[in-house]
């Protein structure tokens, strides 16, 4: 997960490939929560890792639920519709609704003592409705802040089950989901209807709901979309194992990418034709766009068709998240889109109406919205202008608003005709549905080697390079490339591969060096995923590397695998010849230097830490002996690259080397 205070996503080309999805937060936190509920172990298989889903865990301890996490697989040893602790409980919710709600309504019918409060988004997200149905059944439910919304506080009810429960459906499906989930608790002795008072919305939600309820033992009648009846007698009965489906909501993001991308399409596993969820209707609506869809039972294969997109006009009720998917689709449209029926966007984790305006505004976009809908212009892509694109494209830096799909969404405009790259604040807010989701993204996205950009660091040993380079990697989100350490990777593979480093092994070394499974994390060097970076730091490590330096074929081969190290979203390389050799039209070249007598004394206190013995004269005279060498060599001598910004790091503490780096780049980007 990118854990950055921003991500630059350059201009992408195509994509191509396959993604596997997380597990869907909405059946993932259902299962979760009816897990507990029932008497006996239930084991879930492929649930969703996510902020939401660790809210929900949280709050299962907290009641006394054995869980036990392995991976994606989860065991809860259910409570039997019991509660077992008896002392007060206070709940952090975080911005998680699906969690909110239905354990709002399950605490209430069992009753105790139990506060939930959350984010100051999630006391901003109304549940007046459910507490008025709560209340309307005997619960004791207080505001302790403002009225209709969290935090609340709950109390011991005195259940009435004599009238059927209305409850609001036009506001949140989750409020009738909600109720749904906590009624059974409630009906040994009795059937229980609610009654929906206005236009349900949501509908696809309910039904998985249903889908769910039936999966636990209880099987709700439903009389159109007004009335349910939560039969007598219905009791929790765990399915004994139960395996999480995709989340057909993220699904969006890469079926919206297969109709934009050029390539060989994009297939999506772990959702298709046989999805219970309600937005798996995304597909016809990406069709009508213009996409090409062939579905499997759980697999999607999405291909661009018409192109520009067809704007469209659409009814979004049944797919209310997805639909936010079609807004940024619309951006690639030969005319309008208008999406209909939205109104629950406003009390999603932002209002989401507002947030899509703003930031497709912020692209050069013409947009227009109302209380429930939202028509989005195009914009110029490619050749094609359409006559309804009413602005150019601009980069932009993409406020997110803590909303995870408002990020995922606007990825997707990286691949405008204009070739202008797209900055997401806040990345890590996908946390709270698909962590991975911009790793995903950049696993089948291409774009141009020249668009990736570089940033180069070199400089002489002991400078601080390590260190600084891959401090400021950290920071961006990019790859890493610390070049001196592939000599030596190289050495050390080639000895373990029972080679000797002469030049009768030239050929061989060379082509072990192109395969090189080398990564680095930090300042960590991982061969085949083995840690070896103390192996090679040691001074034999550095003789070793010295040996194949001086062949030419492994050089050659060197540079070829530093190279590949070119990939979204970036990379930050250090070495001697990164910005004069390897990268000369990186946009941002440092030359880091410090003095001979500073350079000694840090590589003296790092030799002391270690344990072994050092000598900081003679470390001076070998550093500035080395820099003679390195500056005087005939292939690739050290010297800053003409363009080179240089810094002396000499009085510089880490964090101020790595703030005016952080300056330096700022200063080339075209965000503002």
């Amino acid at each position: 997960m990118f854990a950055t205070a921003f991500l630059d996503i350059p201009p992408l080309q195509g994509a191509s490939g396959s993604v596997t999805l997380p597990g869907s937060k909405s059946i993932s936190n259902r299962v979760l929560l009816l897990s507990a509920l029932c008497q006996g172990t239930t084991v879930v298989h492929d649930l969703l890792d996510s902020d939401d889903t660790q809210v929900m865990l949280a709050a299962l301890r907290q009641l006394g639920c054995g869980v036990q996490v392995e991976g994606t697989t989860v065991t809860i040893k259910g409570l039997g519709g019991q509660l077992s602790h008896q002392q007060a409980i206070t709940f952090f919710m975080g911005n998680a609704g699906t969690a909110m709600r239905p354990l709002t309504a399950a605490l209430a019918v069992l009753g105790g003592d139990f506060t939930l409060q959350g984010v100051p988004r999630m006391h901003e997200r109304p549940i007046g409705d459910l507490v008025d149905a709560l209340r309307e059944l005997g619960c004791r439910i207080d505001y302790l802040g403002n009225e209709g919304f969290p935090p609340l506080r709950i109390g011991h009810p005195n259940l009435k089950l004599d009238a059927p429960i209305p409850v609001r459906g036009d506001v949140s499906s989750q409020f009738l989901t909600a109720l749904l989930m906590a009624l059974p608790l409630a009906a040994q002795d009795r059937s229980i209807t609610i009654e929906v008072v206005g236009e349900l919305i949501s509908k696809p939600y309910i039904e998985i709901t249903l889908n769910l309820l039936a999966r636990f033992g209880i099987d709700v009648q439903r009389q159109g979309w007004e009335r349910f009846v939560i039969p007598a007698g219905s009791r929790y009965q765990s399915p004994g194992t139960i395996h999480v489906e995709a989340d057909a909501s993220s699904a969006s993001y890469f079926i919206a990418l297969g109709a934009i991308a050029q390539g060989d399409g994009i297939r999506v596993n772990g959702v298709g034709a046989d999805s219970i969820q309600g937005d798996i209707r995304f597909v016809e609506a990406a069709e009508r766009m213009g996409a090409k869809v062939t579905r499997g039972p759980n697999w999607l294969q999405i291909n661009r068709g018409a192109w520009p997109l067809k704007g469209i006009e659409l009814d979004c009720n049944h797919i209310p998240d997805a639909a936010m998917t079609l807004a940024v689709m619309a951006l690639y449209a030969d005319g309008p889109t208008l999406l209909r029926n939205i109104a629950s966007w406003r009390v999603k984790e932002t209002d989401r109406i507002v947030a899509m305006a703003a930031e497709c505004r912020k692209l050069g976009a013409t947009v227009e919205e109302g209380p429930d809908w939202l028509r989005v212009h195009p914009l110029p892509n490619g050749p094609f202008t359409p006559p309804a694109a009413q602005g150019q494209w601009q980069a932009a830096s993409i406020h997110t608003y803590d909303d995870h799909r408002v990020a995922m969404c606007f990825s997707l405009v990286a691949f405008n005709g204009a070739q202008v790259p797209v900055r997401i604040e806040d990345p890590k807010c996908v946390a709270k549905t698909f962590p991975d989701y911009f790793e995903a993204l950049f696993s089948v996205a291409s774009a141009e080697a020249a668009q990736i950009p570089v940033i180069c660091i070199d400089g002489p040993t002991a400078s601080g390079k390590g260190t600084l380079a891959s401090r400021v990697a950290a920071q961006l989100g990019y790859h890493y490339l610390d070049s001196g350490a592939l000599y030596r990777v190289t050495a050390h593979a080639a000895l373990q591969a029972g080679l000797s480093l002469e030049a009768v092994d030239e050929a061989r070394i060379a082509a072990l060096a192109r395969q090189l499974p080398v990564h680095f994390e930090g300042e960590q060097v991982l061969l085949g995923g083995v840690d070896v970076t103390d192996a090679i730091r040691s001074e034999q490590g550095g003789m070793n590397a010295s040996k194949v330096s001086v062949l030419p074929a492994v050089r050659e081969a060197l540079v070829q695998l530093q190279h590949s190290f070119r990939r979204l979203p970036g990379l930050l390389a250090d070495g001697r010849d990164m910005g004069t050799v390897i990268f000369p039209n990186a946009p941002l070249k440092v030359f880091l230097t410090a003095s001979a007598a500073q350079r000694a004394e840090r590589r003296h206190k790092q030799l002391i830490s270690k344990g072994f013995s050092a000598n900081i004269d003679s470390l001076r005279a070998d550093l500035e002996a080395r820099d003679a060498r390195d500056m005087s060599r005939s292939v690739a001598p050290l010297k800053p690259a003409q363009d080179a910004l240089q810094l002396d790091n000499s009085s510089l503490t880490i964090e101020a080397s790595v703030e005016q780096m952080m300056v330096w780049w700022q200063s080339r980007q075209v965000f503002g």
